[in-house]
């Protein structure tokens, strides 16, 4: 059996998990996330513990408790306290602004580029070369970080774009005459 799908997910205080037959609902103080029950998982709500098990004896069903164990484990994280990207600009003249629920970028082209966020995601602009976002679903705040930083990716030359915090780039060395 999964080593993951084993371990019982223990539900924060605040945090309340109603389980149904097509989906699994968790509402806490940031949102509330639905996400729907895999037939080859069996869920039970035990005196505040979740528990996994497979609902019988095959490789994927106990694959997929432990996948529905860390889905929901990361439903939990993000209702009670959220997930947050952090993204940094590199390059001169690279600014960002976040207006409202859209986040304004000039990172060297000949035109502004305006990002909507959606429902669910907030980004904030410490300084104009920070980019913070945060939402509850973390699947959500990964992807709209990487569509984000998919806008102007660093180049390898001079390291120039949107970068996640603490990511490396590696910068190539120029061509030798």
């Amino acid at each position: 059996m999964s080593r993951v799908g084993k371990m019982p997910l223990p539900l924060p205080t605040g945090v309340d998990v109603s389980v149904t037959a097509e989906q699994i609902r968790v509402k806490g103080s940031l949102g509330t996330l639905v996400r729907p029950v895999n037939a080859l998982v069996t869920i039970k709500n035990d005196a505040g513990k979740l528990m996994f098990a497979p609902a019988n004896d095959s490789v994927e069903a106990d694959a997929m408790s432990g996948t529905m164990r860390a889905l929901v484990a990361n439903m939990v994280n993000g209702v009670s306290k959220g997930f947050e990207k952090k993204l940094s600009l590199v390059g001169v003249g690279y600014r960002a602004a976040a207006v409202g629920s859209k986040l304004n970028l000039q990172i060297g082209f000949s035109h502004p580029v305006a990002k909507d966020m959606p429902e669910g995601v907030t980004v904030a602009c410490p300084t104009q070369t920070e980019i913070v976002i945060k939402g509850s679903d973390r699947q959500v705040v990964g992807q709209i970080a990487a569509e984000v930083r998919a806008i102007r990716p660093p180049e390898p030359y001079k390291g120039k774009g949107i970068r996640y915090v603490g990511e490396k780039v590696v910068i190539k060395e120029t061509k030798k005459k």
